[in-house]
């Protein structure tokens, strides 16, 4: 029903054992509506509610110079004209925020005034910014800005496929742009571990690979992108990060101003790990880190359809391992020179009946008198936080290590704990799963699927590519989450714990740096205008006319991918109509139900189509297409 459903690619396995690739081509989903429906629901986003859609978006207002994504807090009109190449001046001030920055623009030099070099920085970037925005040109202005959030994050999963350095170092150059400070670094997952530790090789000589397998002793087994070669350099499934890769990418995020918060996948999301390990053992006898036991019998199915991705908290090996490699994530933040701000260390989404067929952990539940999956997970967690409180690294992870425990688990763990991101809205039993983290104490980061997760589709349309299980996000969505909503409380003392936002992008269905671009832009601009400002600023239709006016046309020309919005179809007195969300868009149609492209009709007023039974329309700006309009007649 969705495009991302399709596979990526196919290889066949000859009688001699050698692994070919197998072209394939993909076909549309929009031939008829049985190849897109979900049972009886047709999933197509039909041309006339995109339309009305398109007429909300409009804004003929014309831009100031300083309308921007994020929204300055202040901008006070002066008198002078600024030029690209006049004295740029930099001084430190008092301020209470941190990252509280001013720009003094006259038509003689700008002075940039911060509260810390990393505020200075901003200031510099914003400058060249808005220069850049408006052609090297800007009216005397007094800009006064500050975050209302200290915490602007963006998840990045390179485990389910993989992104290169280079490609991580531009994108968070483009985090820097829209005043981010935080990139959540998800390297290790069940498909893929991506992160060199030294003493571990296994790690990345297993869990960096994946082909054809029936054993997955050397790599694991193919998934996702991929043509069954373990060694093949092309595509997302095989690579990671050298232990020298990643401390010159450490290097470059602070340069830009961004923390890094890497994320060891522990209980549950760990198959990698596990994989690698158990390769560890039947090389080389060693069982320090071994992460299961012999005759565990436990049946149970992860959210992604595992069923031996989880370790095992009885044993010794998990606390060895998340010291060994936090310890080595520790020493390389250290030689890049870099603040180790926290570790992440996952749990989430550990199923029921992970442990019950477990010896050890019965034993182990029996002792401590903990019951399921729950209890025995907790131990887990307040074991791994007294591991990273006595190296003095904050614990971040997601919601579950810090919701459902008692007050004596929350007085021990909470004080721990750097950032704990709330995904979810509720879970059987709590009403708001936010607000009962920051009641327990734990400084929260809304992180929220129906509002911030960059992997769901921007629209219902079947050639979207995206997941849904969450709903659907697109620009206006984050745009829109406010804490009021994931969060609700006027409390001062809770309001202090909620430190930020932070947008994920899981990347199941990403195959390339240009498709997690098209992800990302313009979706991730609602997070970063909701992490710098947490009272409503732009409407909808304003804010779609900075990106479109503004934003897209500059990616554009720096060669960056993004996603281009559908254009409306409607039919009005024997008419049809057709509109954009974008000025000076082009927009070309058929009325033989073929799939338009670059030769067909342009549409430039409305027209009579008294004999066709279908209008489709598919929209370019900026050199990019859109997705294809259906109007049935």
């Amino acid at each position: 029903t969705n495009h991302c459903y399709i596979p990526s690619g196919f290889h066949a396995v000859m009688k001699s054992g050698e692994v070919v690739p197998v072209k394939m081509e993909r076909g549309t989903l929009l031939l008829s509506p049985e190849m897109r429906c979900s049972g009886k629901r047709d999933n197509l986003v039909y041309g006339d509610s995109i339309y009305r859609l398109n007429e909300r978006l409009a804004d003929s207002e014309k831009l100031s110079p300083y309308d921007v994504i994020p929204s300055f807090k202040s901008v006070k009109l002066t008198k002078g004209t600024y030029r690209k190449g006049m004295p740029v001046k930099t001084r430190t001030v008092k301020a209470e925020n941190p990252e509280y920055y001013s720009i003094i623009i006259s038509g003689k030099e700008a002075v940039i005034e911060g509260a810390t070099p990393r505020a200075i920085a901003m200031g510099k970037r914003a400058l060249d910014n808005l220069l850049a925005d408006n052609g090297g040109t800007l009216p005397g202005a007094i800009i006064k800005d500050w975050p209302d959030y200290g915490y602007r994050g963006v998840m990045i999963d390179i485990a389910r496929n993989y992104q290169t350095p280079e490609s991580m170092r531009h994108l968070v150059e483009l985090m820097a742009r829209y005043r981010f400070n935080t990139l959540h670094f998800h390297p290790v997952d069940d498909e893929a571990w991506r992160l060199e530790i030294p003493g571990l090789p296994e790690l990345t000589e297993v869990g960096g690979r994946r082909g054809y397998t029936t054993d997955e002793h050397d790599f694991l087994c193919q998934i996702f992108d991929g043509d069954g070669n373990p060694d093949s350099k092309e595509g997302s499934g095989n690579g990671y990060f050298t232990r020298k890769d990643f401390i010159s990418f450490l290097r470059h995020c602070d340069s830009l101003g961004i923390d890094v918060i890497t994320e060891i996948e522990s209980p549950g999301h760990a198959r990698a790990a596990i994989k690698a390990m158990e390769a560890r053992k039947r090389k080389t006898g060693d069982t320090t880190y071994r992460l299961i036991e012999d005759g565990d019998t436990s049946k149970y199915s992860s959210a992604q359809a595992f069923h031996d991705n989880i370790m095992n908290p009885a044993l010794p090996g998990p606390y060895r391992f998340m010291e060994k490699v936090t310890d080595e994530i520790a020493a390389m933040y250290r030689e890049a020179g870099v603040e180790l701000k926290g570790i992440h260390i996952g749990g989430d989404e550990v199923p029921e009946g992970a442990w019950d067929g477990s010896p050890s952990a019965m034993a182990m539940a029996r002792e401590l008198n903990v019951s399921g999956r729950h209890g025995i997970q907790g131990e887990f967690v307040r074991r791994v936080a007294a591991i990273m409180k006595k190296k003095g690294i904050p614990m971040y992870g997601w919601q579950e290590i810090g919701t459902g425990y008692d007050d004596k688990f929350n007085a021990e763990v909470a004080p721990a704990t750097g950032g704990v991101n709330c995904w979810k809205n509720t879970l059987p039993g709590d009403r708001n799963v936010a607000l009962k983290a920051v009641k327990a104490g734990y400084p929260v980061i809304l992180s929220n699927v129906d509002y911030f997760y960059l992997d769901m589709l921007y629209t219902d349309h079947p050639e979207e590519r995206g997941l849904s299980w969450g709903g659907i996000v697109d620009e206006f969505k984050s745009l829109n989450g406010f804490a009021t909503a994931m969060c609700p409380t006027d409390a001062p003392e809770l309001k202090k714990l909620i430190r930020g936002v932070q947008g994920q992008l899981f990347s199941e269905t990403i195959r390339s740096y240009a498709m997690l671009q098209s992800f990302l832009l313009p979706k991730m601009l609602g997070l970063a205008e909701r992490g710098w400002n947490s009272e409503p600023t732009y409407s909808d239709a304003r804010f779609n006319h900075i990106i479109g006016e503004r934003i897209l046309p500059r990616l554009s020309a720096e060669g960056i991918n993004f996603h281009v919005r559908q254009p409306g179809v409607t039919e009005e007195n024997g008419l049809i109509k057709m509109n954009s969300p974008y000025s000076g868009a082009i927009i070309r149609y058929t009325l033989d139900g073929s799939e338009p492209d670059e030769n067909s009709a342009t549409y430039t007023e409305p027209f009579n189509a008294d004999n066709c039974k279908e209008v489709r329309a598919r929209m370019w700006y900026c050199g990019l297409p859109s997705v294809t309009t259906l109007l049935y007649r």
